[in-house]
């Protein structure tokens, strides 16, 4: 009788040693895909951090590119003309104004050249001034306006003709009506017109 509990015993130990396997294997598996995953996400992090670090190199770049340029480009010559005070065309009522006029030029060669012309370019920026009212002046669109046609005036004494100004400020001959031939751009030695003081009473 003992025989047959022994081979019973023998049938009993491989059955758990292949449960102890299999729970082995699963754990070896489950532990492996656990490090891959690890691992890959590792990986995805570093290929994230490099493609940040090149567009952050980049915006660098452009950055530095953009400065280089500021620093090696020619800095605008600014011509300040001396104060204006003027009275204003308003009827029924006396104001005057006060404005400063800052011409932003291309070059110094073109302020030496203002300067020799300044007398006639002061007096056709007064002739305009004394045609504006309160009205004219009062809001942006208005002042906008006024430097174009300051632009306009102040290059008149060198013969430069620029095209007539439109009511929003821009230059009314830039787009010809159709059919027409387009006039070309007349280059303008004056970039802007800045104002120093505008003072209204």
């Amino acid at each position: 009788m003992p025989a047959p509990a022994a081979a019973a015993a023998v049938d009993v130990v491989p059955k758990s040693g292949g449960k102890k396997k299999l729970l082995l294997i699963i754990v070896t598996v489950l532990v492996l895909l656990a490090v891959a995953a690890a691992a890959a996400l590792v990986l995805l992090k570093k290929r994230q951090a490099a493609v940040l670090d090149e567009e952050l190199d980049e915006d660098v770049v452009t950055v530095d590119e953009a400065v280089s340029e500021m620093h090696t480009g020619v800095p605008p010559v600014f011509l300040a003309l001396d104060p204006f005070t003027f009275n204003l065309a308003d009827k029924n009522v006396e104001r005057y104004a006060q404005i400063g006029i800052t011409l932003e030029l291309e070059s110094a060669e073109t302020a030496e050249k203002f300067k020799a012309y300044m007398p006639a370019v002061r007096g056709n920026i007064l002739m305009l001034l004394a045609h504006k009212s309160a009205e004219d002046l009062l809001d942006r669109v208005g002042k906008e306006r006024l430097a174009a046609e300051i632009m306009r005036e102040a290059v008149r004494p060198m013969g430069i003709n620029l095209p007539p100004v439109d009511a929003e400020g821009a230059e009314g001959a830039a787009s010809a009506p159709a059919g027409k031939k387009r006039k070309s751009k007349v280059h303008s030695p004056v970039t802007r017109v800045h104002f120093s003081n505008f003072i209204i009473q």
